[in-house]
């Protein structure tokens, strides 16, 4: 089976490195990890993607403008908050949005 593939967005570099330390930790998932807008839909444009996590300090303006760019290129894609926590509650967020229908 193909690992799933999460976008991570997130301001907080310090963050964003431990979100890519905890989705990559999975042979399952293969995490990509960026802190701009345009990081995002440039990964959103040249590969396949799961799933995309929001991280904390991306204001809601951009967040809009992010969720409604990245379904325009990926209609479908599954974009959830990401608030934080341990890689408990990261696995169980992340198996909950995958099981949701779109």
């Amino acid at each position: 089976m193909m690992p799933l593939t999460i976008l991570y967005v997130g301001r907080d570099a310090d963050i964003t490195v431990v979100m890519n330390r905890l989705l990559n930790a999975r042979e399952e998932w293969t995490g990509i990890c960026v802190c701009s807008d345009e990081e995002a839909i440039s990964v959103c444009k040249e590969q396949h993607l799961d799933l995309v996590l929001l991280g904390n300090g991306i204001n809601h303006g951009d967040e809009q403008k992010l969720r409604t760019t990245l379904s325009a290129l990926r209609p479908g894609l599954k974009i959830v908050q990401h608030y934080g926590g341990g890689s408990g509650l990261l696995y169980g967020e992340i198996m909950s949005a995958l099981r949701e229908e779109g």
